[in-house]
């Protein structure tokens, strides 16, 4: 009974050392499993930062590309003239715009006698002239503050 139990121990511890490598296998798998993981979600992050980084240099190109035509020649005279251009039709069509609302204001105010002039001024304010107002605003102030809402 002894040798059987002697035969059965010293199997049984010969094959201690494989369970301490198998132990040993399996939390080098974890640990390098592990650090695949992280590799993986560094190179996410590397990725969205790459994508982003190309996105500011699309859009820098872009308006590069859009203010090119604003570029000094070199004469005084012609770079004053094409940096004024914009400037004085935009203020051009925004006194055109004034003196028709005033003259539509001043028509309803004739028409209608009984009419204030707080509500002729409502009356002409129409959803075409919400939507012109909506997209100058949004062309002058919007971009901005989008671009910086990221």
């Amino acid at each position: 009974m002894l040798t059987l139990l002697g035969s059965l121990l010293g199997f049984l511890t010969s094959l201690a050392p494989n369970f301490f490598k198998l132990w040993e296998n399996t939390t080098d798998y974890k640990h390098e499993l592990a650090l695949f993981d992280r590799q993986l979600k560094l190179l996410k992050h590397q990725h969205s930062y790459k994508i982003e980084e190309l996105r500011e240099k699309q859009l820098t190109q872009e308006i590069e590309h859009l203010y090119r035509h604003a570029a000094p020649v070199g004469v005084k005279w012609v770079d004053a003239l094409s940096g004024s251009v914009r400037p004085i039709i935009t203020y051009g069509f925004f006194f055109l715009f004034c003196t028709i609302k005033l003259c539509q204001v001043m028509t309803i105010l004739e028409v209608a006698d009984t009419l204030s002039l707080a509500r002729a001024i409502i009356r002409t304010w129409h959803e075409e002239d919400q939507a012109l107002f909506a997209a100058v605003m949004s062309f002058w102030f919007g971009q901005r503050a989008l671009r910086g809402r990221k």
